[in-house]
């Protein structure tokens, strides 16, 4: 099935007529809309792509997650299959990013495949139906795997009360969610990625968590742009404001080393094109971020970590390293939706291989071996 997608599936959904990623994006949602409402089409996906292990299952803010492998932000941003990611192998799954205010995005064409880097290249500008809607939504979900729900910023709201657009959308979400994420961190917003900054950031998260009163797992999603003294200060800023983690990383608007250097449907160079880059291009440096994190607390700040993950081999690199948990989105896209349950079957494998009784002996292990040597 993986090959099928692979060498079949892929090329004709990449190539011709159904070149537009974003027409293909939404028809899929609205497959998975349609599957999201029936318990015989999920069940049958989780026959097929569902892989338990014991060993892979930790619990984490008092919830527990089945396996470490989670659907990043940005794919469901309306909730529309949030009783669908479960059948797909996802241990956990993230809405959004959702805004208080309902708004359509950036112009398009906004999202870009670059396949020559196994990445993409994105500008949607947190188009979505609002928080209200998503509310609406999520009322009629069933319980399952843990839904965490990424927070976004209105594009219409002043950045000097960008803590009361966070909180309104808080407060409508609240009881919803398993957990919450605090978006600062998009390139597709005007301004947003300045709320990194500390003095900014300070009133969003004082607002929420005296909102939240610690009862919702509260995290920061960074940017891999940032230095390592910014990355240090908002780690420094989370511990203060009792934040449950960091989100390492989001996508980055760095453009050298990439092999595109065009983009056919604007006919643009690529370091003329704005927006965000994920993909395979992402992945060592989330992977330096997440390491610089997990030795700044000393493994005592979960991490999620994200950033081109394509395979076992990839996860478990971010596992050493210090994330608790990790997401995956572009390298799904590109592997199919077989991709979660071989990452799953690897990191089995490789707790075999390592000889750790558990997932959680294996997170921030590279440090310790690294101090051994």
């Amino acid at each position: 099935m993986s090959d099928f997608y692979r060498s079949i599936l892929r090329p004709v959904l990449f190539s011709g007529l159904n070149a537009d990623p974003e027409w293909l994006h939404v028809q899929t949602l609205r497959s998975l809309s349609w599957i999201n409402s029936s318990d015989w089409l999920r069940s049958r996906l989780n026959h097929l792509y569902g892989f338990d292990s014991p060993r892979l299952s930790q619990s984490l803010w008092g919830l527990t997650f089945a396996n470490p492998i989670g659907l990043a932000a940005g794919f469901d941003k309306d909730g529309v299959a949030a009783n669908v990611w479960s059948s797909f192998g996802f241990g956990f799954a993230e809405l959004g990013t959702v805004t208080f205010h309902a708004q359509p995005g950036n112009p398009q064409p906004r999202l870009f495949r670059l396949v020559e880097d196994l990445a993409a290249l994105n500008r949607m500008g947190f188009n979505n139906q609002g928080a209200a809607s998503l509310q609406s939504r999520l009322e009629q979900r069933s319980k399952g795997i843990p839904i965490g729900i990424n927070l976004g910023k209105s594009k219409i709201t002043p950045l000097e009360a960008a803590a009361e657009d966070y909180l309104g959308s808080f407060r409508l979400l609240k009881p919803l969610g398993d957990y919450f994420v605090v978006n600062v961190s998009s390139p597709n917003t005007p301004g947003l990625r300045s709320l990194q900054a500390t003095d900014q950031l300070e009133p969003i998260l004082s607002a929420l968590q005296t909102e939240n009163q610690s009862e919702k797992p509260l995290l920061v999603k960074i940017a891999p742009d940032l230095e390592f003294e910014d990355i240090a200060a908002i780690v420094d800023l989370a511990q203060r404001f009792q934040l449950s983690g960091i989100i390492a990383t989001n996508t980055t608007i760095r453009r050298d080393g990439l092999k595109t250097q065009m983009i056919p449907a604007t006919r643009k160079p690529i370091t003329e094109e704005a927006g965000g880059i994920s993909g395979a291009p992402v992945r060592e440096r989330s992977t330096e971020v997440i390491r610089a994190i997990w030795k700044q607390t000393r493994g005592s700040l979960p991490i999620v970590g994200v950033g081109g993950v394509f395979s076992a081999e990839d996860a478990w690199e971010k596992i050493t390293a210090g994330a608790s948990l990790v997401q995956v989105y572009t390298g799904w896209i590109y592997e199919g939706p077989t991709m979660v349950k071989r990452i799953l079957q690897g990191l089995e494998e490789r707790l075999e291989q390592s000889g750790f009784e558990s997932l959680q002996a294996a997170i921030g292990s590279s440090h310790n071996l690294a101090i051994k040597e």
